[in-house]
């Protein structure tokens, strides 16, 4: 007898459903592109549970006829296709006649269909059985429950995530569905509120209002681009509004949203070198072309299609994206990406400040050896009661990573400057003495072991305003300076981040931020993570969050774009960890207060950059990786310059 038999009809429904339906949100994209197929301009979608306990599905379509609905539900059955030339020629969103047959065979599902909004028909099924077939009543449509997902298939829950990422996942489908098609009017309703809700005024700038705001929406650039095959049309963000991925960049083709890597590319492509490393825009951008010209049956979901001609549609999106640019004036805002100025109430509390050499006293002689310890050097990062006072003012604070007082009042900076001046004398006549012994008995060593190989530098100039030149009694060192500082720099914020003090400093003006639906779900579910660090984001409406008060070690000016950076990796990361997200932080923090390249600092700033170097845990690499100092030995130059002779030949000359 053969082994080889005919699968019954529910097991190879729930094999295809394992393709065709993965999530919650793979109900919902399937049974909304139907309702768009049925020429719909209402579509009410309503879930609980992110759609694991019901998702149900209402347009104003053209409904299904009493005769249809069983068959509808049998596998491989369309009316969207009838030959092999209507394959190639596709203008619907849905062909492949596997989606109700998937979906009812995982699901408890009903269906109230009316073609004339006067009689009805509705048909439970479970597990992809017909239970009850009945006349009913209701206007003309479609409405289609789907209810208990995977009841009989409960493996399959374990792939399920988090209801918020789901949740997420079903906001992200309605969303791109909505810019796909602005003459509908879509609503989305979880739980008894509203995520979504377009207009379906057929006016694309208000779709994209209502799902990534109106602030983005209102900044956006229209532009258009065509030739004989092709019409693109679309808008796009200037290049001071980004975002730290791709996912804002959407590509509708023929009505379908579709994921293609070249034309994303070409997006950006279009922007030239205006768009910031790592930065990407947000643009929605529709491609109207010959169906003949598109394979669309190349994936169960049928989000990847294979294009003819593909690079010249890259060239036409990003040639018009070039050309809409090219008349724009994009000199920033310099009140948005400079941070407010408007005075602010703070707290009662010491808060670190911006740096600024030009006010740092003499510390040394540049010839001083700045990393052997003396008793006159003050600890590091002293806190304001433990420091010295050189007078008694209000008006002395300190710089966060060099604890050195800065004075406002030009005579207390002098009677600092003579104190100073006599122990740094004091310090030159014990280095010019016989080496004795460091006395370390008062200070804490940090990390010796994964210090004791690093030089005593001594400063000799800078090169370029970017590259710091120091010498030792084994040769001489290039350092730089960005990457010396936000070492420096890092190791400080680290420490501050890690404390997650109650400090906070009020804002006058609060900062309101605006969010697409779907990742408000998510910040929303990652709000203890901000919260670890003291940032806390309060709802302001359906998708917008104001901030009231921030962490003290903020840089003045960059408040809000540093909170969306630190949102940024929450929304990039959905599994980041507390302590992994305080790392991140504290490497901005680290980069954005330290000196950049082509920056010039005289010889006090630089004395002081190496001293705080030298007392740095690993003074090797910066944050990112990147080395801060180079070395060229005394035998490296010997060599270069040929003191030192290869003994090629040791026969005298004549």
């Amino acid at each position: 007898m053969g082994i080889i038999h005919e699968l019954p009809v529910e097991l190879s429904n729930q094999i295809a459903a394992g393709e065709v339906i993965e999530r919650p949100a793979s109900v919902v994209k399937e049974l909304v592109e139907n309702s768009i197929d049925a020429q719909a301009t209402q579509v009410l979608i309503t879930i609980q549970q992110a759609g694991l306990k019901l998702i149900e599905v209402n347009d104003n379509g053209k409904g299904i006829s009493s005769d249809d609905v069983e068959v509808a539900f049998l596998p491989h059955t369309t009316s969207k296709i009838s030959n092999d030339r209507d394959l190639f020629n596709i203008r619907t969103l849905g062909f492949r006649g596997e989606a109700l047959a998937s979906i009812a065979s995982i699901s408890k599902l009903t269906v109230l269909t009316s073609m004339d909004g006067k009689s009805a028909v509705r048909a439970k099924y479970s597990g992809n059985e017909l239970v009850k077939k009945e006349t009913f009543a209701r206007s003309k449509g479609t409405t289609i429950t789907v209810e208990d997902m995977f009841f009989n298939t409960p493996a399959r829950l374990k792939y399920v995530k988090s209801l918020h990422t789901e949740l997420n996942k079903i906001v992200d489908i309605v969303d791109r569905l909505a810019m796909g098609h602005p003459d509908i009017s879509f609503r989305l309703i979880n739980e008894g509120k509203d995520l979504v809700w377009t207009s379906g005024n057929d006016n694309l700038q208000q779709t994209i209002a209502g799902i990534y705001g109106r602030t983005i929406a209102s900044h956006m650039l229209e532009f258009e681009n065509s030739d004989p095959d092709y019409e693109i049309h679309g808008f796009f963000s200037k290049p001071d509004t980004t975002r730290s991925n791709r996912s804002y960049i959407s590509l509708i083709l023929n009505g379908r949203y579709i994921r293609n890597f070249q034309l994303t590319n070409a997006v950006i492509r279009g922007y030239g070198s205006k768009l910031m490393v790592a930065r990407f825009p947000v643009a929605v951008i529709d491609i109207k072309m010959d169906p003949s010209l598109v394979d669309i049956n190349v994936h169960p979901t049928k989000q990847e299609v294979r294009l003819s001609n593909e690079g010249h549609i890259g060239d036409l999106i990003s040639d018009g994206i070039k050309r809409r640019l090219s008349d724009q004036n994009l000199i920033p805002d310099a009140v948005k990406n400079l941070g407010r100025k408007e005075p602010v109430k703070t707290v009662d509390t010491y808060k670190p400040e911006q740096i600024s050499f030009s006010d740092i006293a003499t510390i040394a002689k540049i010839s001083e050896p700045l990393s052997t310890p003396t008793k006159t050097i003050e600890p590091e990062n002293p806190m304001p009661n433990e420091q010295p006072q050189p007078m008694e003012t209000s008006e002395t604070f300190e710089t966060p990573m060099t604890g050195m007082p800065i004075f406002k009042d030009p005579d207390h900076l002098k009677l600092w400057d003579q104190r100073l001046q006599k122990e740094t004398e004091s310090k030159v006549k014990v280095l010019n003495s016989e080496p004795q012994a460091a006395d370390t008995k008062d200070s804490e060593p940090i990390n010796q072991e994964e210090k004791s190989g690093f030089p005593d530098l001594r400063y000799i100039g800078q090169i370029h305003g970017t590259y710091l030149v120091a010498e030792s009694e084994d040769g001489f060192y290039l350092i730089d300076q960005h990457a010396a500082q936000e070492r420096v720099n890092y190791e400080y914020y680290r420490k501050e981040i890690g404390k997650v003090s109650n400090d906070q400093q009020k804002l006058l003006v609060p900062i309101v931020l605006d969010y697409p639906n779907s990742e408000s779900i998510l910040i929303r579910e990652k709000k203890p993570v901000l919260e670890s660090i003291g940032l806390y984001l309060d709802d302001f409406g359906q998708n917008s969050f104001v901030v009231n008060t921030h962490p003290t070690w903020f840089v003045p000016g960059q408040e809000e774009s540093t909170i969306k950076e630190m949102v940024d990796y929450v929304l990039n990361d959905s599994k980041i960890s507390v302590a992994s997200f305080r790392e991140k932080n504290a490497i901005m923090m680290s980069c954005k207060r330290a000196i950049k390249a082509n920056h010039h600092i005289d010889d006090r700033e630089a004395v002081q950059l190496l001293h705080n170097l030298t007392k740095a845990e690993n003074p090797y690499n910066c944050p990112h990786g990147r080395p801060v100092l180079v070395e060229f030995s005394n035998k490296d130059l010997e060599k270069m310059f040929k003191r030192i002779q290869d003994p090629h030949d040791t026969r005298e000359s004549e």
